[in-house]
């Protein structure tokens, strides 16, 4: 059993290809997953913010191409993005998803609800609509957004990222070993093998 931590913001585009990565050598690995949530950009406002905002100077035309190949070679579907989302109730929920029977389901739709249909993840109805899409309880999910119950989850996530000297995502944590950026399944699967293979010896 591969314990690993995986820290990670559903706005990121790495992340999403990363994410997809880890689901498909989950058929091959025994890993036991925990998901951390990082600030990727925590200041962005309620209706979001343009990427040409963000990104100032970059190609985003160039990187969107790069982007898509990617993600078309992993088999995920995405839409057009002019825009990113403050991420910070998508995680809080996220958070809570994860000490829920099934709850693993919700990370991947979080992602889709953003990267494939553009969706504003700082809206509780949007978040809702995944909890629902995930076969969860929505209307705990809707006690959980209304009350910021795992505020101080998120909180305490953001500072083990900081303890960890973590500065970009997505960033793999297994067996003592840590890694950051996007890797190909065939580079991961890789990592996953040196993890064994120091657990054993």
């Amino acid at each position: 059993m591969i314990e690993l931590e995986l820290f990670a913001d559903y706005v990121c585009p790495w992340c999403y290809l990363g994410n997809a990565v880890v689901e498909k050598l989950r058929t091959r690995f025994s890993l036991q997953i925990t998901r951390t949530p990082f600030p990727l950009h925590p200041s962005t406002p309620q209706e979001g913010l343009l990427l040409s905002e963000l990104l100032r100077g970059v190609d985003l035309d160039g990187v969107h191409q790069r982007l898509y190949a990617l993600m078309d070679e992993l088999g995920l579907e995405h839409g057009k993005r002019d825009r990113t989302f403050n991420s910070r109730l998508a995680q809080e929920l996220g958070m809570w998803a994860d000490t829920q029977t099934n709850g693993d389901a919700l990370h991947g739709l979080l992602y889709r609800s953003y990267f494939v249909h553009g969706r504003n993840l700082a809206e509780p109805d949007v978040l809702l609509q995944a909890v629902a899409e995930a076969g969860l309880d929505v209307e705990a999910a809707r006690t959980v957004l209304s009350e910021r119950s795992f505020r101080d989850a998120v909180d305490e996530a953001w500072e083990r990222a900081r303890r960890f000297q973590i500065t970009g995502v997505p960033t793999f944590v297994a067996g003592g070993y840590q890694f950051s950026g996007f890797q190909p399944p065939a580079e991961m699967e890789k990592f996953f093998r040196f993890v064994e293979e120091k657990a054993v010896g």
